[in-house]
């Protein structure tokens, strides 16, 4: 049992390594993420800020590793030009960045009252 659990955390953290290698907008969304732990630090957040914003990071990368592994099973499936494809790829990039969206607006309602006073 253990011996499998560790095979299992050494295949995450292998795909982890490969998301980040081959990964779409992933280093973005890394940039992204680490300006927000900044502010959070530089603004001094709470716990409770600091929980939110950590979702909101962890929420947006996640949508972003699934949204890597559509795209590229679609590009195995699919490899040539299908109109439905496309569509299946345009959905997966869609909920990044209805999440992205959601994690930038988190992030106004948190910061602003420390900046812009």
């Amino acid at each position: 049992m253990t011996r499998r659990l560790l095979k299992s955390f050494t295949y995450a953290f292998n795909g982890i390594y490969a998301f980040i290698i081959t990964g779409g907008n992933i280093h973005l969304h890394l940039i992204a993420g680490l300006s927000v732990i900044t502010a959070g630090f530089y603004y001094k957040a709470t716990k409770i800020e600091w929980a939110i914003l950590i979702v909101c990071i962890g929420l947006v990368i996640a949508a972003e590793a699934i949204n890597t592994s559509i795209e590229k099973l679609t590009d195995i499936v699919s490899p040539d030009f299908n109109k439905e494809a496309g569509k299946i790829k345009d959905i997966a990039a869609a909920a990044v960045l209805i999440l992205a969206i959601m994690a930038t607006i988190v992030a106004i309602i948190i910061f602003y009252p420390y900046c812009c006073k």
